[in-house]
């Protein structure tokens, strides 16, 4: 899906998810090519509060995205 295609779908799945969710996951756009996606997703947790929607654009390079969720690293 292209990038406005994404956005949408992320905010329909952080409107329907559940709290717990929201609290134990991440749920971002990121690159749909693998390993740009994994690029992506290696810095996004080196720092997730410094990214925003629109940083997966710089690790994308054929326009194509998709919203993926992760399990948070927990510091306890």
């Amino acid at each position: 899906m292209n990038f406005n295609e994404a956005k949408e779908h992320k905010k329909e799945s952080l409107k329907n998810a559940d709290e717990s969710v929201l609290n134990l996951f991440h749920v971002i756009i990121t690159p749909a090519n693998t390993d740009e996606s994994a690029k992506f997703i290696e810095d996004f947790l080196k720092s997730p509060e410094s990214f925003d929607d629109e940083s997966c654009k710089k690790y994308c390079t054929d326009g194509n995205y998709e919203v993926v969720s992760f399990k948070k690293e927990t510091t306890e």
